[in-house]
């Protein structure tokens, strides 16, 4: 972690110090650059904000698949742990012919149902047993099956295992990238404070919800606003910090309606509307990939909860946050 804040501090202060650069010092050649504008910032903003809000979803929609794995290589647990006990229920069968075996002349049986190291190959190799019956061929049999099913599960599993490896390592990585992107666009916000699209953001912890919205919608925004100051956290859900689709989707299912988890689902998760015909506790998405997304509260304002850094928040629609819409989804 002391490496990694070190490569971050490093950024800031190298950011920090590009700005100064672009204010006032002079190359060798005596060429200086002139300051960026306030459109230029504004832009480099939106840019990296959009991103940012994209990299979000693609983490959520990494971490479902890596926790469906999860429960898959449970589930294959179990049922290894029930072949398992079959097996060696079986294998107490087998070794019972064995010992029976010792009572025949055939001594070339013997051996071989006791040198054999895998299970299913004593069929191949006790084709000549004449003196098993029936159904002690047909126990065989089925001991052979259940190694064969054996090892095809634990095949299965570790190979599970190894792709929810693989996707937790991709969800730790894209992490890394976004946080590392927030903390650039924060870094640009200190040097043009004036240029922050969401500095309405309220300070105060928890809240009331007072606007017009009745049944359903009037309960997913009581829950919304009541989360009001709580930090923004990376795949949040809750109830200690959420993400923009982790608050959409707690707060309406306070009302009993089940969402998605991601942005890009919720958006097909009912009727579109636009911004005119939008009604308190429509979901509201921005951006041209959906990387963002708030709960419409009526009188032209949103509850969202915005960025790393940041807290759950009421802004209004108007500027930014209206330049960037996309449409609104009725649940």
């Amino acid at each position: 972690m002391s490496d990694k804040g070190g490569r971050r501090a490093a950024r800031r202060i190298a950011t920090g110090l590009g700005f100064v650069a672009a204010g006032g010092l002079v190359l060798p050649q005596g060429i200086a650059h002139a300051e960026p504008t306030q459109e230029e910032v504004e832009a480099k903003l939106e840019e990296l904000h959009e991103e940012a809000s994209a990299l979000v979803d693609e983490y959520n929609a990494i971490q479902e698949e890596y926790e469906a794995a999860q429960e898959k290589v449970e589930e294959l647990d179990k049922q290894l742990g029930d072949e398992e006990e079959r097996y060696e229920e079986l294998r107490e069968k087998v070794s019972s012919f064995a010992s029976a075996a010792y009572m025949s002349p055939d001594l070339e049986a013997v051996t071989t149902i006791l040198s054999v190291d895998d299970p299913a190959d004593v069929l191949e190799q006790s084709a000549d047993l004449s003196y098993l019956s029936e159904s002690q061929r047909a126990e065989l049999e089925e001991f052979s099956n259940s190694s064969e099913r054996l090892i095809q599960l634990k095949e299965e599993n570790e190979e599970l295992l190894a792709d929810a490896e693989e996707k937790k390592d991709e969800v730790e990585q894209k992490q890394e990238e976004v946080e590392e992107k927030i903390e650039e666009q924060e870094t640009l916000l200190a040097q043009f404070p004036d240029a922050d699209p969401m500095t309405e953001a309220s300070n105060s912890t928890g809240g009331t919800y007072s606007g017009p919205a009745s049944g359903n919608a009037r309960t997913a925004l009581d829950f919304a606003y009541a989360q009001i100051g709580k930090p923004y956290v990376w795949g949040g859900t809750g109830p200690d910090g959420y993400d923009c689709s982790g608050l959409i989707m707690r707060a309406w299912g306070a009302a009993g309606v089940s969402l998605p988890r991601t942005t890009y689902d919720q958006a097909n998760a009912g009727t579109r509307v636009n911004y005119e015909s939008m009604q308190p506790g429509d979901l509201i998405f921005f951006y041209p990939e959906l990387g963002h997304a708030g709960l419409y509260a009526g009188n032209g304002q949103m509850v969202h909860a915005p960025s790393s850094g940041r807290t759950v928040e009421v802004v209004s629609l108007s500027g930014y946050w209206s330049n960037h819409f996309q449409f609104a989804v009725r649940p």
